[in-house]
């Protein structure tokens, strides 16, 4: 993964951390939205990575 596409990544995932924190107080349904996304965000970052890795791989 080039370095642009890990900092989306990790930017995007940080700001759903943090409007996860932020909703605490507001509303717990929210937070827990947020959480999924969250968690479904660094899912996806890992699995575009192994896509890119694979695909490297097999043009060697």
């Amino acid at each position: 993964m080039n370095k642009p596409l890990g900092l989306l990544f990790a930017v995007t995932s940080i700001i759903w951390m943090t409007l996860c924190a932020i909703s605490l107080n507001y509303n717990g349904w929210a937070a827990a939205i947020f959480f999924v996304l969250c968690i479904a965000n660094i899912g996806l970052g890992f699995t575009v990575k192994a896509r890119i890795r694979r695909k490297n791989q097999n043009q060697a």
